[in-house]
């Protein structure tokens, strides 16, 4: 269900020829990894009479400075950009941009989490905040702070286009250093880490409930499915991680689970074209009858209604 590089390429290539140096093909080496930088009112002016992208993961993250007015379809949810937006997408969570006209303009750059290691140390995309699951980080920002990151933008497009040997290496920098930007835009509780016990066990929890996503065929299934599967999974009590997480997240286990389950349930919905009976099955219900009855108390919806 993921959208590849290659993919990303087939539809934006088309342009290059009308702006020599702003689309190069991608790098795959592994031991590279991947980075590119583009141009937005470059691939409106290219792509006007394309049909709109498509919701769906992709294979690698994304941050986009936008201007214009626009809807972000992010997971389950929808945010309007009514000026200027820095935006902030991860390879696990499916989205669309549906731009209201063409006169948009902006930058977005696309990379592999292994072009971003070795500036790293080895830690992964997901282990910073920014990209931390649950969160939908696309905010609003003034004139002065967008001048601000389209500097670092522009010199992304300089420098990928330069044949200075140690390019890569400057790239990574101003892409780390718009990441840390964007992180300063976040409250500053969720850039705080915890270091008491009750903390740690409850993001234990949240990085084993989300490693279980996404679910990519109907053939696969959640192995934890109850507050007593995950309290087993982290050899505690099932009434001592519920207590945790009710005090350090205001909401039960169960309430924690369920809530993943139907973000998750109404992506399926969205972005497949699975049977309901195996999205059910894939989310660990016994029966089509249980996961509409469960669907049904979340959302106040039956699940057919969701489909395109």
């Amino acid at each position: 269900m993921s959208k590849s590089i290659e993919e990303l390429y087939s539809k934006v290539t088309p342009v290059a020829d009308d702006v020599p140096g702003t689309l190069l093909q991608p790098d795959l080496q592994r031991e590279v990894g991947h980075f590119n930088v583009f141009n937005v009112e470059d691939l409106m002016r290219g792509n006007r009479d394309k049909p709109p992208m498509s919701f769906d993961r992709r294979a690698f993250y994304k941050i986009s400075l936008i201007r214009g007015r626009s809807r972000v379809e992010y997971a389950d949810q929808e945010i309007d950009i009514d000026q200027c937006a820095l935006w902030f997408a991860t390879s696990r969570v499916p989205y669309r941009w549906l731009p209201h006209n063409s006169t948009q303009i902006g930058y977005f750059c696309i990379f592999t989490d292994e072009f971003l290691l070795p500036a790293k140390g080895g830690l992964a995309l997901e282990e910073l905040p920014i990209f931390q699951p649950g969160n939908c980080p696309i905010w609003s920002v003034t004139n002065e702070e967008y001048t601000a990151i389209e500097a670092l933008f522009l010199k992304m497009t300089q420098e990928i286009a330069s044949t200075f040997p140690y390019k890569y290496d400057l790239l990574r920098a101003y892409l780390l250093e718009l990441i840390y930007l964007g992180q300063k835009m976040q409250p500053a509780s969720a850039l705080t880490p915890g270091h008491n016990a009750s903390t740690r066990l409850a993001a234990q929890f949240a990085d084993l409930l989300e490693r279980q996503f996404p679910l990519d065929s109907p053939q696969q299934q959640l192995r934890f499915r109850t507050a007593k599967d995950y309290a087993d999974q982290l050899a505690v009590h099932v009434n001592h991680l519920n207590r945790v997480l009710k005090e350090t997240t205001g909401h039960t286990t169960t309430k924690l689970i369920g809530s993943r389950v139907t973000q998750e349930a109404k992506i399926l919905l969205k972005q497949t074209n699975w049977s309901v009976s195996e999205i059910a099955g894939s989310l660990g219900f016994a029966d089509v009858a249980h996961f509409c009855n469960f669907f049904k108390r979340q959302t106040g919806l039956v699940p057919g209604s969701l489909r395109m």
